[in-house]
């Protein structure tokens, strides 16, 4: 404001004694909203509900590995997929808002929250929803704090992080089911 900026880009800004890069959104507004851009790229930073549900719940077949051509139904409404090309960041708590879409993209079905995966799939551990968060050059990193929850019937949940916490891959469903991070501290980052 002091300096009379008003375009929407990426700006350098001092975060936790760093200075990093911010993408500044609605520059032309009393209230802008500061973003992190994925350098990874999107095909890295996606959410998914999966869509087929198995016709006997109660098995995992294939070993658990995905096949077109399973004994299934494509029809579970809550099914879609969602790239994620920036994610809103409050600067304050540094704590990510997985549910803000400004800069994603749905492909399929509905939206899907960012860091959130889950399917209708099975009740036999074997859980089929993905999602994958790469914060690569952002100069950030998903804090240890951050845990996923369950949400849903028969819940299986499986969460890996890349040793440094700039990486994050989770396969999360169940009969049915979903994972989310934890409301007590949400999707938290640390400056990396």
């Amino acid at each position: 404001m002091r300096q009379g900026v008003k375009i929407d880009g990426e700006y350098y800004l001092k975060v936790k004694s760093r200075i990093l890069q911010i993408y500044c959104a609605e520059m032309q507004t009393d209230f802008p909203k500061e973003y992190v851009t994925l350098r990874s790229g999107q095909t890295d930073n996606y959410s998914e509900v999966y869509g087929y549900r198995l016709l006997n719940p109660f098995e995992c077949p294939y070993n658990g590995s995905r096949r077109q051509d399973c004994d299934c139904r494509n029809d579970y409404s809550a099914a879609g997929y969602t790239l994620f090309h920036k994610v809103r960041l409050d600067l304050s708590s540094l704590r990510i808002m997985i549910t803000d879409l400004q800069f994603s993209q749905t492909l399929l079905g509905r939206p899907v929250p960012f860091a959130t995966a889950g399917d209708c799939y099975s009740a036999a551990k074997c859980p089929q929803g993905q999602f994958s968060i790469n914060l690569i050059g952002t100069g950030l990193k998903v804090a240890e704090a951050t845990k996923w929850t369950s949400q849903g019937n028969y819940v299986s949940v499986k969460v890996h992080r890349s040793e440094d916490g700039t990486r994050i891959y989770g396969r999360c469903g169940g009969f049915c089911g979903k994972c989310i991070p934890q409301a007590h501290n949400g999707l938290l980052l640390q400056v990396h």
